[in-house]
């Protein structure tokens, strides 16, 4: 069994009469990779700092490789948190911008050259150990900052938001590198961010957060492809949502009667139960297999390079329907396409 790095225990936090995050009971894994997710206000930055101890929480808990730390300032925890603005020194060299947190351990000269030596070639930089903040790059001031929070050899590192201030294609390589950074170093990351993509291609596991609650825990692929609830199927990409009326239900499946006709899925419900199903855009059909949800009359594309895109109408259903579309359909607004799904990427929401 993993031995858990931070567990959260019946958390609340207040903000005068504003209830931030509440009911939180989350355990991470030690050397795990988990990414805090949610929109703005969702509470995913207050649990970060919660465990930094830069916030202490109204209620509960929180506890750091099995040590109750709730009321431990941040300067006695086993943490490093790296910031979105990186808040490196100006005036000081990379070595001694990483060398920082480790003076105020009071570790020996010998141990700082050491570690400030292994971190920077961990991070590709050693070769820049004596330039000045200000002449180095977005990407490498980011790589320094988290040289810095692991040259002190954290039990936790926390990440807020890091990449959020780099173009796209820097934020991709970043991206790859954290995730290559910490499989090796094998410290468990808590990484905060708005941004799905980047949750799914960092992350072990990904908690989504909304209204200061909990929506959904869970690898990339299953939040993705399986979401317990309308809100992670709609934050978690685009979905398209059929809402329909069990009129089955058992071992596992129901049976489902909508607008679109009647589906069996997979998933536990009861009879006579309004529920909604949600599907994505790619898992749309145009080739005539899977079972049928009619004609649909196409209202705007739109061209994303790996795909097409469109929005189109379906007979029965107030909103339009997104369709992703192979990259070489060429579909013109205004034209009909007849949409069909395999049943078993519906998904029945839970909540």
């Amino acid at each position: 069994m993993t031995q858990a790095a931070v567990e959260f225990r019946d958390i609340e936090m207040r903000f005068g009469e504003k209830i931030a995050v509440t009911g939180i009971n989350l355990t991470i894994g030690r050397g795990d990779f988990v990414v805090l997710l949610g929109p703005s206000g969702g509470g995913k930055t207050t649990l970060l700092n919660m465990i930094g101890g830069f916030l202490e929480p109204t209620a509960g808990q929180v506890l750091i490789d099995g040590q109750d730390v709730t009321g431990i300032p941040p300067a006695k925890r086993p943490t490093a948190t790296v910031f979105q603005d990186y808040a490196l020194f100006p005036h000081m060299s990379v070595a001694s911008n990483v060398a920082f947190g480790l003076k105020m351990r009071r570790a020996s000269a010998d141990e700082q050259r050491a570690r400030v030596g292994r971190v920077l070639d961990m991070v590709g930089l050693a070769h820049l150990a004596d330039r000045r903040i200000h002449e180095l790059s977005g990407g490498q001031r980011q790589r320094i900052a988290l040289a810095r929070a692991l040259a002190v050899e954290p039990a936790v590192l926390l990440l807020d938001e890091p990449l959020g201030a780099l173009d796209m294609k820097l934020r991709r390589q970043m991206q790859d590198e954290l995730k290559t950074i910490q499989k090796r170093v094998g410290t468990t990351f808590v990484h905060v961010t708005h941004d799905q993509e980047e949750a799914m291609a960092i992350a072990d596991t990904i908690v989504v957060m909304n209204n200061g609650f909990i929506e959904d825990i869970g690898d990339p692929e299953r939040i993705y492809l399986r979401p317990v609830s309308r809100f992670t199927a709609g934050f978690m990409g685009e979905s398209n949502f059929i809402e329909g009326t069990v009129t089955q239900a058992g071992n596992g499946r129901a049976s489902i009667d909508t607008a679109l006709g009647r589906f069996v899925v997979e998933g536990e419900s009861r009879t006579g139960a309004q529920v909604t199903l949600s599907v994505r855009p790619e898992h749309l059909k145009t080739d005539g297999s899977g079972q049928p949800l009619g004609p649909a009359a196409v209202l705007e594309t739109g061209f994303f390079g790996t795909h097409h895109q469109c929005s189109a109408t379906l007979q029965g259903l107030d909103e339009p329907f997104k369709v992703r579309l192979p990259q070489k359909d060429i579909i013109d607004p205004g034209s009909t396409i007849t949409l069909s799904v395999d049943p078993t990427d519906l998904v029945l929401l839970l909540k």
